[in-house]
């Protein structure tokens, strides 16, 4: 739990916003969202799950319906940096470390355990970090507690508690699959609240979004044939 406090969630965040920081968001979302991919590649490694077509073709839907939807193909895609596209692909690592190792462990333990001991690793690792004593000396005012406060509510332990409940019943391949509409709601938020333009291919990117996830749900032959054999002999 410690290491996926620290390996996975903590690892996961800082170096996403490194990422933005050095390069734009849409490189280092687009880079964060191959994750899919090293999870598949590494169940498959490792004997947990087999390469079958219907995996294949929902991650591989997922990851163009990303490039789509964040639009690197325009003016404003990729913005290459050695440090911001290193430290975009070391998050999708973290990601896919959280998810693989995240549903073993909540397959033994209650998720409110795994989520608590996890986050309270993240928060230790980020004070000796960046101690207690540095965040006091910015000397922040009310009102940035309050957002600070909230952002970590509502963007940290709300999306967590929701993510590892999903982990304890998906496996991680159809997990991070689902995870692909983090961008894809915040398109659709941007466009509905801000007013932003929603553009054909971002629509498209949308669509083959919401086909991966289907796509990757739906029971394998072999899982339908293991619950006809179960059921009752008349």
């Amino acid at each position: 739990m410690f290491l996926l406090g620290v390996l996975g969630v903590a690892a996961s965040n800082y170096l996403y916003y490194v990422a933005i920081q050095r390069t734009n968001v849409a490189t280092a979302i687009t880079l964060q969202y191959t994750a899919p991919v090293w999870v598949l590649l590494y169940t498959v490694a490792r004997g947990l799950q087999k390469p079958s077509l219907q995996r294949v073709a929902a991650v591989a839907l997922a990851v163009t319906g990303i490039f789509l939807v964040i639009g690197i193909f325009g003016a404003g895609g990729f913005r290459l940096d050695a440090i911001g596209v290193a430290a975009a692909l070391l998050a999708a690592l973290s990601f896919a470390f959280y998810n693989v190792g995240g549903h073993s462990i909540l397959a033994r333990y209650d998720r409110w355990t795994v989520l608590l001991y996890t986050l309270i690793s993240a928060s230790l690792f980020w004070m000796v970090v960046n101690p207690p004593w540095k965040i006091v000396a910015a000397h922040y005012g009310g009102s940035q507690w309050l957002f600070l406060l909230v952002f970590s509510l509502i963007s940290v332990l709300g999306p967590f508690s929701f993510y590892f409940a999903g982990l304890q019943h998906l496996e991680p391949t159809r997990a991070i699959v689902v995870s692909c509409l983090e961008p894809v709601f915040s398109i659709l938020i941007a466009a509905f609240a801000l007013g932003e333009i929603l553009r054909p291919r971002q629509t498209l990117g949308i669509a083959l979004v919401l086909v991966a996830i289907v796509v990757v749900q739906w029971p394998d032959r072999k899982s339908a044939q293991a619950i006809t054999q179960l059921e009752p002999i008349d």
